[in-house]
């Protein structure tokens, strides 16, 4: 796994400054409350190197989430036992990148596109993103121990369980989320560990 040079970290700090500025004016103006001159003079950089980094007003506000470093999960690990079964990687994998931060931006991403539809292609794009890196830490992990398509079927229902509570599809509240008002709802964990449960045991 490489590490980044640091003129790339230059060019991600960049990309996540003017990405930070688009979703904070996102959240206190709606998407149609502010335009690009607004995000580059919140952020300090200019119209060009916002064209530099992004094509559209939606995919830097979506992009506020697709700036994790991956470090974290590298050590993580690496720092595993050999004999480690994947689905127990991928389940401490989940817990580090997936943190209660990225998961109420996310949420609030998805209630942006609600009222504008422009910005889901966006976030199911960075959703995906973040997909794909889990998928790529396992395949490294495991290089050539389980057969080809195991570790794309089982990241993808993994990531595809998280969708759901994303849009509020089913009743599970984020870490830190009070139970006032929605008496039958589950912890994110606890709904975690159901997901696993399943894919351990069997549907």
């Amino acid at each position: 796994m490489n590490k980044i040079s640091l003129r790339d970290m230059k060019k991600e700090a960049t990309a996540h400054a003017l990405s930070n500025a688009a979703f904070d004016l996102a959240r206190e103006r709606g998407l149609d409350g502010f335009v690009v001159e607004d995000v580059v003079q919140r952020a300090g950089y200019s119209r060009r190197t916002f064209a530099n980094h992004f094509s559209c007003m939606e995919e830097a506000v979506a992009a506020v989430v697709a700036f994790k470093n991956i470090n974290d999960a590298e050590q993580l690990l690496a720092d595993l036992p050999d004999n480690v079964a994947p689905i127990d990687a991928l389940y401490q994998l989940l817990l580090t990148q997936i943190t209660t931060g990225l998961l109420r931006k996310l949420q609030e991403l998805v209630l942006l596109s609600k009222q504008n539809p422009t910005l889901e292609p966006y976030i199911l794009n960075v959703f995906r993103g973040l997909q794909m890196a889990a998928q790529e830490l396992v395949n490294d992990l495991f290089e050539g121990r389980y057969p080809e398509g195991y570790s794309h079927l089982l990241v993808g229902a993994v990531y595809g369980a998280v969708l759901p509570v994303l849009d509020g599809s089913i009743n599970v509240l984020l870490p830190g989320q009070s139970t006032a008002g929605s008496p039958d709802a589950i912890a994110f964990e606890q709904y975690l560990d159901t997901v696993f449960g399943y894919l351990r045991n069997g549907f």
